[in-house]
């Protein structure tokens, strides 16, 4: 039987309901919000570079368009949508509702010499007009969302038709040899590292935890057409470890 369930939302321990499920993830990522950065490089040994690359490309046709508005949503410290910037002709902003987070996000912003419109949100809730989007980037967040079926609900009401949706998410490895060594690294290594360099065990030990009982790509996608997205798919990235989901808000009429 596999690891990973269809489970509605991320379920922290000691949590019973989403409103708790939010509540300490927030303040989880709060904790751990000033050696982010320096963790998420050393865990990753910098591969989520490239991860970070492949969503980029995906959603090149908006960030090349004037006037395009896109959200780098669970921005954490500002990675992604600096990214983003760097070379878009579109209006980038980030989205976070750990404050803590934002606060990184902007000292990183402003010592690199971008433009930081990051405003504090619940994924769930956007302050945020219908059809008022033209792409939404999620890195690594989506996971962690109390409710993924109105995730993604909120994520295809807040886009313009048309618009695009690119989700990296961490995934479950198909192959035999990388699965029991991702399985390792994520039960012993990940955790043992992250509660060394960020004092929180409860953090890194939810990770691996929240990864395991994440839906596998197949299952996300299917939930990603349901909320009605068009032209969905998924690309595995290095043996499975992460997944690049995408999709397409369909056109008023036009087919799913």
């Amino acid at each position: 039987m596999s690891d990973a369930t269809s489970a509605a939302g991320t379920t922290p321990p000691g949590t019973s309901d989403e409103e708790q499920a939010a509540h300490w993830v927030r303040q989880m990522f709060c904790g751990i919000a000033p050696r982010y950065d320096l963790i998420n490089h050393i865990l990753s040994l910098n591969v989520d570079r490239s991860w970070r690359k492949v969503l980029k490309q995906r959603l090149e046709p908006a960030l090349k368009t004037p006037r395009a508005k896109v959200l780098d949503l669970c921005c954490g410290t500002s990675d992604v949508m600096l990214d983003l910037q760097s070379t878009a002709a579109a209006s980038v902003m980030g989205a976070d509702f750990c404050h803590a987070m934002l606060r990184s996000a902007r000292a990183k912003a402003l010592r690199k010499g971008f433009p930081s419109p990051l405003f504090e949100a619940d994924a769930l809730e956007l302050p945020l007009a219908h059809d008022s989007l033209d792409a939404i980037s999620i890195a690594f967040g989506f996971r962690n969302l109390a409710n993924y079926t109105n995730g993604l609900l909120e994520l295809h009401r807040v886009l313009k038709p048309g618009g695009l949706l690119a989700i990296l998410e961490f995934s479950h490895p198909p192959g035999t040899l990388t699965k029991a060594a991702y399985a390792m690294y994520s039960r012993i290594v990940l955790p043992a590292i992250g509660t060394l360099i960020s004092g929180s065990r409860s953090a890194y030990s939810y990770l691996p935890d929240s990864i395991r009982k994440f839906p596998r790509a197949g299952e996300l996608g299917a939930m990603i057409e349901q909320a009605g997205f068009a032209e969905t798919g998924f690309q595995l990235l290095t043996g499975g470890i992460a997944a690049l989901h995408f999709g397409r808000k369909s056109a008023p009429g036009g087919a799913r």
